[in-house]
C-alpha cells in the first residue's frame, strides 16, 4: 500500500523555496506514495507544473480574508456575520501596522488566523510542512499525521523571528529539515534542545532537466548587441540586495563598460528599483524581465550571473546559474562559501557597491578568467537528484 504524503505551502509563486518542491515532486516515486498538497493560495506560476500525480486540496476557506485589503474582506465578513473571523482580520491590520518585522506579524498571526481554518480530515504517513512560519505551524497544529516534518530554506539569525514561540513547534516536529550544513549548524546553535531533529537535505536540482530547459527559443539580446550581458534571477526583495547590483552598475557604466543587466522575478521592491534606474538613466541598461516559467535560456545567454544577497539559504539561482557553467558574482553573505569557490568558479565580493562593481569589473575585462570558471562548472557534477532518498529515509525511519 502506498504511504500517503501531505506538503503544506504557502503558494507556488516565484521563489527558491517554492521552485525546490517543484523539483522534489518531480522526483517522487509515485509507485511509493501518494501525494497531497495544501497550498493556502492557489496561485503562482509554478501551480502549472505540478506533477498529475499530486492532488491539490482545495484553499482554506476563510485564508483570502487575510490576504486582501481589510475593508473589502470586513465588508464580505459582516455580510456573512462571521464576527469571529472579522475580529481576527482586524488583529492582523493592527499587526500590520504596530510591528515591522513581518516574520514576527506571521508568528503572532497564527495564533488567531488558525481559528478560521479547518483541519485537514484526513490522516497522513507523513505531513511536511515546506516552508518556515505558517506552513510549519499549520502542519503541527491543523494535521493528522505518524510523521511530522518542518522544512527551514533561510537563516533563522537573519529572520528577527521569536525563538520562544518558534520552540514550541520545533518541539511538535519529528524532524527539522534545512537545505544545508551551515544553516543546521546555525539552528543547533539557537534550539540545541533539538540538536538531533535537525537534518540537511540539499535542494534538489536536475542538471539534466535544467540543460534541456535552457536550450528553448526565446526573444532576448537583440541581433548584434556586442554588451555584456549580467544576469540574477530572484525576488525583488530587500534582502536579495539588489540595490547594492544597482550601484554597481550604475558605478561601472559612468566607466564606460558596454553593460546590460537583466533581472527576473518579482517583488515588493520593483518600484523602488524602478525609480533608482530611472534617476540614475539606466533605462536602457537595466532591463526587467518579470517572472519567466523558464528563466534558464535568459541564464544561458548571458556572460555573468551576479546574485548581491544580504543573506541566504542555499539559492538555487544560484545552483542553476553553476549548471548552466556561468561565471558568477555574489556578495559575501553568511553562507557564500557554501554557494562558490572563491576564483574557481566564481567570485566573492564583500556587501557593498564598489566591491560589487571591482569584481564584475575583473570579470568582464579578463576573457581567460572567465573562460577558467567556465571550464571549472562544466566538470562539475552539480545534479543532486539523488537527495529525495534522504527523505524517504526520514519518512521511513523508527524514531
Amino acid at each position: 500500500m502506498k504511504k500517503k504524503l501531505l506538503f503544506v505551502m504557502n503558494n507556488l509563486t516565484c521563489g527558491g523555496a517554492e521552485k525546490s518542491l517543484i523539483s522534489l515532486l518531480e522526483t517522487i516515486d509515485y509507485s511509493l506514495y501518494s501525494v497531497d498538497l495544501f497550498l493556502f493560495k492557489h496561485e503562482g506560476i509554478f501551480i502549472n507544473k505540478l506533477p498529475k500525480e499530486v492532488h491539490l486540496l482545495p484553499e482554506p476557506m476563510n485564508y483570502k480574508y487575510f490576504d486582501m485589503p481589510i475593508k473589502k474582506s470586513l465588508i464580505e465578513l459582516i455580510k456573512k456575520r462571521d464576527f469571529k473571523t472579522s475580529f481576527n482580520r482586524i488583529v492582523l491590520g493592527y499587526l500590520a501596522k504596530t510591528e515591522n518585522n513581518g516574520a514576527i506579524i506571521e508568528q503572532k498571526l497564527w495564533k488567531y488566523m488558525s481559528n478560521s481554518i479547518s483541519e485537514i480530515n484526513k490522516e497522513y504517513d507523513a505531513a511536511i510542512g515546506f516552508q518556515e512560519k505558517n506552513p510549519i505551524y499549520f502542519c503541527v497544529d491543523k494535521v493528522k499525521a505518524k510523521r511530522k516534518i518542518g522544512w527551514i530554506h533561510t537563516d533563522y539569525n537573519k529572520l528577527g523571528i521569536d525563538y520562544k514561540k518558534e520552540k514550541v513547534y520545533f518541539g511538535k516536529l519529528d524532524y527539522v529539515v534545512t537545505v544545508s550544513e551551515e544553516l543546521v549548524n546555525i539552528l543547533k546553535k539557537n534550539f540545541p534542545e533539538y540538536e538531533k531533529k535537525f537534518v540537511c537535505i540539499h535542494n534538489i536540482v536536475s542538471s539534466k532537466m535544467i540543460r534541456k530547459m535552457s536550450l528553448e527559443k526565446v526573444e532576448f539580446k537583440t541581433e548584434g548587441d556586442k554588451s555584456i550581458s549580467l544576469i540574477s534571477v530572484g525576488r525583488l526583495a530587500k534582502e536579495k540586495g539588489l540595490d547594492i547590483s544597482l550601484e554597481a552598475v550604475d558605478r561601472l557604466v559612468k566607466k564606460g563598460y558596454d553593460i546590460k543587466w537583466y533581472i527576473i522575478g518579482e517583488g515588493n521592491v520593483r518600484k523602488e528599483l524602478q525609480r533608482g534606474i530611472k534617476e540614475r538613466n539606466l533605462e536602457e541598461r537595466i532591463i526587467l524581465l518579470g517572472l519567466k516559467e523558464n528563466p534558464y535560456p535568459y541564464i544561458r545567454q548571458s556572460d555573468i550571473y551576479i546574485q548581491t544577497s544580504r543573506y541566504e539559504g542555499k539559492s538555487i539561482s544560484i545552483d542553476e546559474a553553476k549548471i548552466l557553467a556561468k561565471p558568477i558574482v555574489i556578495t559575501n553573505f553568511e553562507t557564500a562559501d557554501n554557494h562558490i569557490k572563491n576564483n574557481i568558479d566564481g567570485l566573492i565580493a564583500e556587501m557593498d557597491s564598489i566591491s560589487v562593481a571591482d569584481n564584475l569589473e575583473i570579470l568582464i575585462s579578463d576573457e581567460m578568467l572567465r573562460a577558467k570558471f567556465i571550464n571549472n562548472l562544466a566538470e562539475e557534477d552539480l545534479g543532486t537528484e539523488g537527495e529525495i532518498d534522504n527523505l524517504y529515509k526520514l519518512i521511513n525511519s523508527k524514531i
